[in-house]
């Protein structure tokens, strides 16, 4: 039996990998990739490398077998159709008779279009019959603290997010909870509501931010229209920009707060506080 990482050199998967090396034998994880040359610090370590592509439903053929813990993470590829991506995944899991299908969906009480792709991934997940577990990952401390540079240049947080909160937490934490799902028993058919401990408005992130660096840091709410022109002139494709200005919209309903405890709860420890996240954004 293999403990199998789609998507396993991204931002996620590579935490999860690194996190499950620390609880079982190299050769136990099988990491897949499109890229072998970026794992080759994985395969250095003893993991199994999978070349597979979402793109290309036959490089899945054969690649799981019956016992198998699969962890999809969710593609990142707007464009393209996810859920017939992740199809390909569940399709190869369901031939193969894994024993456990874990995907990386988002907040059940999300409605920003976001959460579509999720949506439609959990129906067919659900439908094919496998053993599954639903992390419902919300949002990443990552997401801002590695947006710095235009914010420290400017002295503002710009959003359109209004007066909204947010439970994020590390990728680390969110990858924590999938390791003690893959390697845990007892998760079969659940589905856990992640985020962090502790919710924050922008208002607080910009004060937290003004406190390490001694610059002053304001807080500017803007139209979802605005900020996804902001963030269309920054570069991103205008359908993905429009994605993520309605997701502030999302987070000024107050959908990004998640309070069960779940995440916590999995990852055996408290979730990482948005202050060390800053802190070690600015090192960096």
């Amino acid at each position: 039996m293999s403990i199998v990482v789609t998507g396993a050199t991204g931002h996620l998967g590579r935490h999860v990998v690194q996190q499950l090396l620390e609880k079982v034998p190299a050769d136990r994880i099988t990491a897949v990739v499109r890229d072998e040359a970026r794992a080759a610090d994985l395969a250095a370590r003893g993991v199994k490398l999978a070349i597979a592509d979402y793109n290309a439903p036959a490089t899945f053929d054969g690649l799981f077998a019956a016992g198998d813990k699969v962890l999809l993470i969710s593609g990142n590829e707007f464009d393209k159709g996810r859920p017939q991506q992740h199809q390909v995944v569940i399709d190869a899991a369901k031939a193969a008779g894994v024993a456990l299908l874990a995907y990386t969906s988002a907040p059940g009480s999300l409605t920003a279009a976001l959460a579509d792709d999720h949506r439609a991934t959990e129906r067919a997940l659900l439908a094919s019959g496998l053993p599954y577990t639903l992390l419902r990952n919300g949002w990443y401390h990552e997401n801002y603290t590695e947006q710095l540079a235009p914010v420290l240049e400017h002295g503002a947080v710009v959003q359109a997010a209004g007066a909204g909160r947010i439970s994020s937490a590390s990728r680390a934490d969110y990858a924590a909870a999938a390791v003690a799902v893959l390697t845990g028993e007892g998760h079969e058919n659940k589905t856990y509501e992640l985020g962090g401990d502790e919710a924050w408005s922008f208002d607080e992130y910009a004060a937290e931010l003004s406190r390490q660096t001694g610059k002053e840091i304001t807080y500017r709410t803007v139209s979802t229209e605005a900020y996804a022109g902001i963030l269309a002139g920054a570069g991103l494709p205008g359908p993905l920009a429009a994605i993520l200005a309605d997701v502030d919209a999302s987070i000024e309903k107050g959908e990004l707060v998640v309070s069960t405890g779940d995440l916590s709860r999995l990852a055996g420890r408290p979730t990482t506080p948005l202050s060390e996240a800053i802190t070690a954004a600015l090192k960096g």
